[in-house]
């Protein structure tokens, strides 16, 4: 019976070539959370408006987006539009749109956590509902939001795997490449898990460097 072994050379040797994919990786990661947040945002204050025709679309949208699967959406930007974009437009694209999803209903539910005694207050002072959301709210919901974006930026950063599908040299690109030459799939899947785990162990230590920076502001304008 075969069992499959770890080639560690081989991954050794490999390593300098699946990290050539790494600004593929992180470059579609990094510019779909920033894309995502923007629309997230936007997402969250278009809920906010009284319009019920606007709120629909939003919740529409919301909806849609967190119920289809990312990799639908690639194959549907890259394979099923009219003209084809190019791979890295198309997985971009995808990414910062379903991560504004999840994003929306982030920031939604945290801008919801703020006390309301904070919009009173600011209203008292003669502050309108832009600079009340600016300077007081939106502060307070962006530390409650961390730890849920933090998720939010490790699940967008391992799903950007998928982008290999339509040819995108990155980390996963690369080791389906040296696993196909050396037929040593186990090795190469094996190396790049361990990529994608140092990078959500990047984000993760962000996540705790941000939160313990924003516990230390609190308590400081508590004290």
């Amino acid at each position: 019976m075969y069992i499959p072994t770890l080639d560690l050379p081989l991954m050794w040797e490999s390593l300098p070539f699946l990290l050539t994919g790494l600004s593929y990786t992180l470059g579609i990661a990094i510019a779909s959370f920033l894309a995502g947040n923007a629309l997230g945002l936007l997402l969250t204050f278009l809920g906010m408006l009284q319009n019920p025709w606007v709120r629909r679309i939003v919740r529409g949208y919301i909806s849609f987006l967190r119920g289809v699967p990312a990799l639908v959406l690639l194959f549907l930007l890259y394979f099923g539009l009219p003209y084809q974009l190019p791979a890295l437009t198309a997985a971009i694209i995808c990414f910062s749109l379903t991560s504004s999803a999840f994003i929306g209903e982030i920031y939604r539910g945290s801008i919801a956590g703020v006390d309301r005694g904070q919009w009173d207050a600011a209203y008292a002072l003669g502050l309108s509902f832009s600079k009340t959301l600016r300077l007081i709210i939106l502060p307070q919901a962006f530390r409650i939001s961390v730890p849920a974006l933090s998720n939010v930026a490790m699940d967008l950063l391992k799903g950007t795997s998928l982008a290999a599908m339509i040819t995108i040299p990155d980390i996963f690109q690369k080791a389906k490449i040296v696993g196909g030459r050396t037929f040593d799939y186990m090795s190469m899947y094996v190396l790049v898990a361990i990529i994608y785990w140092l990078l959500c162990i990047g984000i993760e230590a962000l996540q705790h460097r941000l939160e313990k920076r924003f516990a230390d502001r609190f308590e400081s304008q508590k004290g």
